[in-house]
């Protein structure tokens, strides 16, 4: 007699394995099934807010970007404007223009304060320089030597050192010339002061003692090798810009200014031809340069 099927599905009596029920679409209850399962309701919720935080970054992102870009912009174009504004500035202060009559001044002051060391020592003491002799006639004193450059106190008389030094002298610049005739010495001495305030300050303290001032420089196998500080007749001095340019003169045979009567001393040829011999360096040192009219020359 058979066993009867179970209903339940359950194995029979006897351990065999009852067949799977169907289900109304045909597949096995046994088996996985094809059908894709919807996602749960908060799965949606997590996805969609994941999404918005995306797009929330994104657009957080973006508006990032586009205030750096503008910042960027308004510094590169400050820094164009400041460049700009720098250039118009460089060329306006470089371009030509007139030059103001400070500046006129100012660049007369300059040429001339330079001229000691800009020019050679042949350009500060020339080869002859024009004097008056008697009855205003022209003629021309002759250099013999220059002397080496000094320090202005080893220059001068001890006296007149004194002033020039508490007054900045520079340096001294020594040359020793003789007249047409070669019957007088002359000594022509540049006292170099910084300025010519300066000058005007140390000339205000200097005397009128015509026996002190610039020491004579005498060079031996030449007529002027017996002028010595007993040999100095008179002595005198003029300013020019920032120079003090002194003379002293004596006679070429030796004759001491003792030996000279008083009166033959104011009478002499000797005084006036040193003291136009003076001026005449003196006006080559300070006399005024072409200023040019503008700040690069000829053209404004």
């Amino acid at each position: 007699m058979r066993a009867r099927r179970s209903t339940s599905g359950l194995p029979r009596a006897g351990g065999e394995a009852t067949p799977g029920r169907r289900n109304p679409l045909g597949a096995t209850t046994g088996r996985r099934s094809r059908v894709r399962a919807w996602p749960a309701a908060d799965s949606r919720r997590r996805t969609a807010a994941k999404e918005r935080a995306e797009s929330d970054t994104l657009q957080q992102g973006v508006r990032y970007r586009r205030i750096f870009v503008a910042l960027l912009g308004v510094i590169v174009a400050v820094s164009a404007i400041v460049v700009l504004l720098g250039t118009v500035g460089l060329l306006a202060e470089n371009r030509s223009r007139p030059l103001t009559p400070a500046e006129q001044n100012q660049y007369k002051q300059e040429e001339i304060a330079r001229r000691w060391q800009a020019w050679p020592a042949t350009g500060v003491f020339p080869e002859e320089v024009k004097y008056l002799g008697l009855d205003r006639a022209q003629q021309y004193a002759r250099r013999v030597g220059i002397a080496p450059e000094t320090e202005c106190g080893k220059g001068v008389d001890a006296s007149v050192a004194g002033v020039l030094e508490s007054h900045g002298c520079v340096t001294m610049l020594r040359a020793t010339y003789i007249d047409q005739t070669a019957s007088f010495v002359i000594t022509v001495g540049v006292a170099v002061l910084k300025d010519e305030e300066s000058r005007v300050s140390a000339t205000e303290e200097l005397t009128q003692d015509d026996r002190v001032g610039v020491l004579p420089v005498a060079f031996p196998g030449t007529v002027t090798e017996r002028f010595g500080v007993d040999q100095r007749q008179r002595t005198g001095w003029v300013g020019a810009g920032p120079y003090i340019v002194f003379s002293t003169a004596g006679y070429a045979d030796g004759r001491t200014r003792a030996a000279i009567p008083p009166e033959e001393i104011l009478h002499s040829e000797l005084w006036p031809a040193a003291k136009s011999i003076g001026n005449q360096i003196a006006y080559f040192l300070a006399d005024p340069p072409k200023v040019p009219p503008c700040t690069q020359g000829n053209v404004c």
